[in-house]
């Protein structure tokens, strides 16, 4: 129920939304659109490069979310359809930062004539809520990863030297100095934690993330102990199979062939690429197992495009070997659609924060096979919550495909895994009774923002801070920004 304060607003506030350029960030926000056009207080502009757009714009149009085009600044070796990290090839990333941070002054000339009540913005881009702020407009950061990567993120930050007080939580060797490596990396002299320092300081006094205090409630804690912002949780923002086109009907035709529980889908995301070792192990991994499969493999755009197959990546003979029991999709496959199938019994993940939302949601057991960045820490909370089961690795992170197979058969058909199907059951039907009860919450603590900035507009107080060189056109005031 929203309050008397909020109501008073008198019309629906516009609130612009500004994403990553990553697919599994743009999901998220054009969920979180979604709902809250459904609160019906207010108007929702989302804005992206023509790159994320145009994969979103018939549903969009559907829910009557208005799409605001962000342009970069061409890059060499960066054409338009690569502003986007789908299938974008990870020599390139740094520079996809580079032209997003370019892009700044074209996003306050869009917050200018937009003048929107609120904005909506992710981690990586601290300037959008500087140039807001310089204009009045409040800004909240939206967390897309989990609230446990988040707090353990800010524990490295802020408490070096000092362990981690959730001993469920960790990084192996391997893994810590992959996440290191990535945070250290720079785009236009800025390292990556310093973004996301800076992203979260310039939010309001609250966070919202992408979770539900059940599941997080402890994490969320401590983030904002660590931080002093409050998170307040969106839910799980998972995308409703019955909306899903009917694009990749005969995957859905192939599943439907096969016995309740008797299949595990496998797919790692839009955005991390198998290396070469891990594709013939996890491929051997099937090969030993007893069970049905689905596997989505992706390859990037520009660098082996046209260069590489399916046959030729995989082990010779496989897909002989298994094709009666095996379907290997490239690119894409309506993975809510799959997950929420009743011929699903498990679910072989890197475990993105989506990937595992949508798994509880469906009520799918987790194969964790997690590669980088947040993925370990997400797959050590499925084994906590008792929602899935981890392949490990040697102690250098190599995969081995006997463990594929031993974790496959134990979490779909052995008895060691009737606990973890079990509670995933139990976490589908729970996230069912709650619904969507967090979205009224998140609805009133947005108006109670864009209500208190409108008082101070009207006081004729402004937000003042190093953003202003936007508004005047200048370019970032930050070391490396041309």
């Amino acid at each position: 129920m929203m309050s008397n304060s909020n109501l008073s607003l008198g019309r629906k506030q516009n609130v612009l939304m500004f994403p990553w350029l990553g697919h599994g960030h743009v999901s998220p926000f054009l969920q979180l659109a979604k709902k809250l056009i459904k609160t019906n207080h207010f108007n929702i502009y989302l804005c992206s490069t023509p790159a994320n757009l145009n994969s979103i714009r018939q549903v969009a149009q559907n829910e009557s979310i208005s799409l605001i085009e962000l342009n970069l600044t061409p890059l060499p070796g960066l054409p338009a359809e690569l502003h986007t990290t789908n299938a974008l090839p990870s020599y390139l990333m740094a520079t996809l930062k580079r032209a997003f941070d370019n892009a700044s002054p074209n996003f306050a000339k869009i917050l200018l004539n937009l003048k929107p009540d609120l904005l909506i913005y992710d981690m990586i881009q601290p300037w959008a809520a500087e140039a807001a702020a310089a204009i009045g407009i409040p800004s909240v950061l939206f967390i897309t990863t989990s609230a446990t990567m988040a707090s353990n993120m800010f524990h490295l930050y802020k408490k070096k030297g000092n362990a981690y007080p959730f001993k469920s939580i960790y990084y192996r060797a391997y893994e810590y100095w992959n996440v290191k490596e990535v945070l250290e990396s720079e785009a236009n002299g800025r390292k990556d934690k310093d973004r996301v320092e800076e992203g979260v300081e310039n939010s309001s006094s609250i966070v919202l993330a992408k979770s539900f205090k059940e599941i997080e409630g402890k994490y969320a804690d401590y983030f904002t102990e660590l931080t002093g912002k409050r998170v307040v949780p969106v839910g799980p923002l998972v995308v409703d199979p019955l909306h899903v086109d009917n694009e990749q009907n005969n995957v859905i035709e192939w599943l439907d062939t096969k016995t309740p529980g008797s299949t595990v889908f496998i797919s790692f995301g839009s955005e991390y690429f198998l290396s070469e070792a891990d594709l013939k192990e996890i491929a051997k991994g099937l090969e030993l197992s007893n069970v049905n499969f689905i596997w989505v493999l992706r390859f990037p755009r520009g660098h082996w495009e046209g260069i590489l197959t399916i046959e030729q990546a995989l082990p010779q003979g496989f897909l002989e070997r298994v094709q009666n029991r095996g379907l290997v999709v490239e690119g894409w496959a309506p993975q809510a659609k799959i997950l929420a199938h009743k011929n699903i019994g498990g679910f072989v993940s890197h475990c993105g924060w989506s990937s595992v939302m949508e798994a509880m949601k469906f009520g799918v057991p987790i194969i964790a096979m997690p590669m980088h960045l947040d993925q370990p820490v997400n797959a050590r909370l499925v084994v906590e919550l008792g929602l899935g089961k981890e392949v490990l690795r040697d102690g250098n992170g190599v995969l081995m495909g006997h463990k594929v197979a031993e974790v496959v058969d134990q979490v779909v058909i052995g008895k060691l895994g009737e606990d973890v199907r079990a509670k995933a059951k139990k976490m589908s039907l729970d996230l069912k009774i709650k619904g969507d009860e967090e979205i009224d919450v998140v609805a009133d603590e947005l108006l109670q923002l864009c209500s208190s900035a409108q008082a101070r507009r009207v006081g004729g107080g402004l937000y003042k801070t190093r953003s202003e060189a936007f508004v005047l056109g200048k370019s970032w005031a930050v070391k490396g920004h041309v």
